[in-house]
C-alpha cells in the first residue's frame, strides 16, 4: 500500500486523523487488495482508463465504514465510484465489501479530500459528488474547520459538469443552515430543493444506522441537493 503523504502545513483541515482499531479482515483488505482497489494520490489517473469504460463519475467524501457506498455502487453498477477516506479501518472494511461482492466500478484515496478534488480530478468531470454526514465541527471556534464553506462552492464549480449536482446531508440543523447558505450564495448552483431549501432523501443515499436510530429517537436529518 502507499504511505500516506503529509499534508501542507498552510491549510486548515476538515478533519482530524484518529486510526481506529483495525481488524484482521480491515487488514487482509488492505495488503491483499490494494492494487485493485486503492488510488495513489501521487498519480494523475485518467479514470476512464482506471475504470475501463466512460461512465458517469461521482465522488463521496468521507465514506466511513463504507457500507452505504458499497451498497450505492451495487445498486448503481452503471456509474462509477471513486471514495476518499482518511481512516485505514474504513479503507479497508470497504475494500473487504468490494471484494465480497464482486465490485468493479469503485476506486478509493486514503488522503485528504479536498486536495484530491483540487490536484487530481479534472475539471468539469464530475457528475456528481456525495458529502453525507461530515464532521460539524459543533463547536463555533471550529467553523471554520467545515468542508462547505465559499472556498468549496467554488471548488464544485470547477470540478461538477453542466448539471452535476453535490448533495450533502447532515443530522446538525446548523450546519445544514450554513451549507444552505453557502451554496445559495452563488447564483451559478441551483438548489433542487422545490420549497428553496432541503430535500427529501433520494433513493440512492441508503440510510445508515446510525441514522435510523437517530430518527427513532426524533433526531432531524436535513439533504441539500444543489446542481450546476
Amino acid at each position: 500500500m502507499t504511505d500516506l503523504e503529509p499534508t501542507p502545513p498552510h491549510r486548515i483541515r476538515s478533519f482530524v486523523r484518529r486510526q481506529g482499531r483495525i481488524t484482521q479482515a480491515q487488514q487482509y483488505a488492505l495488503d491483499n487488495d490494494w492494487q485493485r482497489y486503492g488510488l495513489d494520490p501521487q498519480v494523475n489517473y485518467d479514470f476512464t482508463d482506471v475504470f475501463g469504460r466512460d461512465a458517469p463519475l461521482i465522488i463521496e467524501i468521507g465514506f466511513g465504514s463504507g457500507d452505504s457506498l458499497a451498497s450505492t455502487a451495487a445498486a448503481n453498477p452503471n456509474i462509477d465510484y471513486i471514495g476518499i477516506e482518511v481512516h485505514l479501518a474504513g479503507v479497508g472494511h470497504l475494500m473487504m465489501l468490494l471484494a465480497q461482492q464482486g465490485l468493479t466500478n469503485v476506486r478509493i484515496y486514503c488522503h485528504d479530500a479536498i486536495e484530491i478534488i483540487e490536484q487530481k480530478i479534472p475539471d468539469n468531470r464530475l457528475t456528481g459528488l456525495h458529502l453525507f454526514f461530515p464532521d460539524p465541527w459543533h463547536k463555533k471556534k471550529h467553523h471554520k474547520r467545515r468542508i462547505v464553506r465559499p472556498s468549496f462552492v467554488e471548488l464544485l464549480l470547477k470540478k461538477l459538469k453542466t448539471d452535476g449536482y453535490f448533495h450533502a446531508a447532515t443530522d446538525w440543523q446548523h450546519y445544514a443552515e450554513s451549507m444552505l447558505e453557502s451554496l445559495s450564495a452563488d447564483g451559478r448552483l441551483h438548489n433542487a430543493s422545490h420549497t428553496g431549501d432541503y430535500c427529501d432523501r433520494p433513493d440512492y443515499r441508503p440510510l445508515t444506522k446510525f441514522e435510523q436510530r437517530g430518527l427513532r429517537l426524533g433526531h432531524g436529518v436535513w439533504d441539500l441537493i444543489f446542481k450546476k
